[in-house]
């Protein structure tokens, strides 16, 4: 079994974080009457939260999952729950904060953040696409062993 190397990964993940914000800036800033830099702070600072939940809720949730069932392991379901839970706490953790800083209720920025997660994941899918058949995975590449 192939696998990308560490130094494909970061850059796999620093070119999808800069097209994606290339991409949402300026097509935020039109579809929500905003300014291109409120977008971009926009973009930044949920990129930057995302991250940083994504590490905690995990973190978190395979303690609990320990704790209650004796280990991480995750039935389908427990995927799906994972995985409302998740998109649940970033939505409580960024829309007061898109509502404070772009001066909207909390309506709109839930609207927003919804559009901003159907921009990430339809970019999610193509870019991935595109990286795939961009940069193959290189013959004879070394094995990573898998995590989580």
């Amino acid at each position: 079994m192939m696998t990308r190397s560490f130094s494909d990964r970061v850059w796999h993940a620093l070119l999808f974080e800069v097209i994606g914000l290339a991409i949402f800036m300026p097509g935020a800033a039109w579809l929500f009457n905003q300014p291109v830099s409120h977008m971009g702070v926009v973009g930044v600072v949920s990129a930057t939260v995302a991250t940083v939940w994504n590490f905690v809720y995990n973190l978190g949730f395979d303690h609990a999952m320990i704790r209650l069932a004796g280990s991480p392991a995750k039935t389908l379901w427990i995927r799906v729950a994972h995985a409302i839970l998740f998109e649940a706490g970033l939505v409580l953790l960024l829309v007061p904060v898109i509502a404070w800083y772009l001066g909207i209720s909390l309506w709109t920025a839930l609207v927003m953040d919804v559009a901003i997660v159907t921009f990430y994941l339809v970019h999610a899918f193509v870019f991935n696409l595109a990286y795939d058949r961009i940069f193959p995975i290189p013959t004879g590449a070394p094995v990573m062993p898998a995590h989580g």
